[in-house]
């Protein structure tokens, strides 16, 4: 069983003013909250749990009727490996899927593609990319795919979707509070344990206002 990591605790900066009021994950786009769209793409994963902070009270309200376990991380944001390891003892022992809720998607789900390819055996972590050219907003490069989709850093490769897979076995023991999932992620790439597939649907980042009405196109052409 593969668990779901719902990252909606961030503070909304780059998404002002719209964010004055609400946690960025209640920006609506398309007609829908943007952690409903992140839920959609974790669907079949169980158990699914969600963090919140910046007007959590909104977050909590709107997530309680959908049986997922809600975090609120207070005083400190913990970022997303400590948002994680948190989250550990409702998630269980096994792999987490990895979500960010701040951009749309076309095409399947990420839970359908990431676990379609999970090879624990050869993998610590796979994330899920699109190319730089079919990425829509202010996306840049982050991984470069080699042989037998073994990733490395790479500032002109494909975009990191905010989405994957990890094992968490080492994130008990890990004594910071407050860390990135970068961290282990290049660990696992220097070991050739991080692994990459491509999305091949549409992907829309939707970090500020300006980028909404083009994730909103996207979607309204299917990408």
């Amino acid at each position: 069983m593969i668990g779901a990591m719902v990252f909606a605790a961030g503070l909304g900066t780059r998404m002002r003013p719209l964010t004055d009021d609400r946690p960025k994950g209640l920006v609506d786009v398309a007609g829908r909250a943007l952690v409903d769209h992140a839920l959609e793409q974790v669907a079949g994963a169980r158990p699914i749990v969600v963090n919140a902070h910046h007007h959590a009270d909104r977050l909590i309200a709107h997530l309680a009727p959908r049986g997922v376990r809600i975090l609120h991380e207070t005083p400190t944001l913990l970022d997303t490996g400590g948002g994680l390891r948190n989250a550990l003892p409702h998630l269980g022992a096994g792999p987490a899927l990895t979500m960010n809720a701040d951009a749309v998607w076309t095409g399947p789900t990420a839970f359908a593609t990431l676990s379609a390819a999970w090879a624990p055996d050869r993998m610590d972590g796979i994330l899920l990319l699109v190319p730089l050219s079919r990425a829509v907003g202010p996306a840049t490069g982050s991984f470069g795919m080699r042989a037998g989709g073994r990733l490395e850093r790479d500032p002109e490769g494909h975009v990191y979707t905010g989405a994957g897979i990890v094992k968490t076995d080492a994130l008990a023991d890990d004594p910071r509070e407050v860390f990135s999932l970068r961290d282990l992620w290049f660990d696992m790439a220097a070991r050739g344990r991080l692994h990459g597939v491509l999305h091949p649907g549409g992907w829309a980042d939707v970090g500020t206002p300006d980028g909404i009405a083009a994730a909103e196109a996207m979607l309204a052409a299917r990408v």
